[in-house]
């Protein structure tokens, strides 16, 4: 039986304050719940509806009701598994591939997609500046489908790390050089910006090369979804 006391403590890890404060964060799925458990991510502590459903020996499994599983859901209609797990280590950055790096993200399906363009396209690190939304958001890690496990996800002053690098920073823009037509080196930056207002201009004047995704349709549309455009972005560096 889930205590008073658990049910506040899980629901309170709904919130970025809670979250930070106690170092946890909480995830549900069998799906996303059974990667993170594979991964090099620990768990603190696991629900479920149904035992069998899940592969864990390194944690114990409380077995639970539908309704107290509900209790503690952030989802309508609960998926038979919650689990908690703890912030995993940061792991360093390695200059010597390309980076993609987010400059004020704030929708969390966009944040979810993208980490899982970077895991397709092994993109190993992902740095976000310091508001964007966090990657522990329970929609962000639904929507990454697991892919959180294998991407390492930074966040930081990103003024201050695009400053620090030393190679080829390339920010995202209407207008800038048709990604078509430029030929990407082997490793570098690749800046994307808000979704409303694109690249700030503190991080904008640390660009230096400015690319776009040219349109072929009308010009009513105007411009691609973040994570749309991430997909297509990352295809091409990936293509050299």
């Amino acid at each position: 039986m889930v205590g008073k006391s658990q049910i506040k403590f899980i629901k309170s890890l709904q919130q970025k304050k809670y979250r930070n404060q106690h170092g946890m964060f909480l995830v549900e799925g069998l799906k996303t719940v059974q990667e993170l458990l594979d991964s090099n991510f620990e768990p603190h502590k696991l629900y479920t509806t149904d035992a069998a459903l899940i592969q864990a020996d390194q944690v114990g499994i409380e077995l639970i009701s539908e309704a107290e599983l509900k209790k503690i859901s952030n989802l309508k209609t609960p998926n038979k598994v919650l689990a908690i797990f703890k912030f995993p280590d940061i792991k360093p950055i390695d200059d010597r591939e390309w980076i993609l790096a987010l400059d004020d993200i704030r929708d969390p399906g966009n944040l979810g997609t993208i980490i899982r363009l970077c895991d397709w396209f092994g993109i190993q690190h992902l740095v976000c500046s310091e508001n964007t939304v966090d990657c522990f958001n329970p929609k962000v890690l639904q929507a990454t489908m697991g892919s959180i496990a294998r991407v390492n996800i930074v966040y930081t002053d990103l003024l201050q790390f695009i400053t620090d690098f030393k190679g080829l920073v390339y920010g995202t823009f209407m207008d800038g050089e048709p990604v078509y037509t430029i030929k990407l080196p082997q490793k570098g930056i690749l800046v994307m910006g808000n979704e409303a207002n694109g690249i700030s201009n503190e991080i904008k004047n640390k660009i230096d090369k400015k690319i776009s995704i040219p349109q072929f349709g009308g010009r009513q549309t105007e411009s691609l979804n973040v994570a749309t455009a991430a997909a297509i972005f990352l295809n091409e560096i990936r293509r050299i």
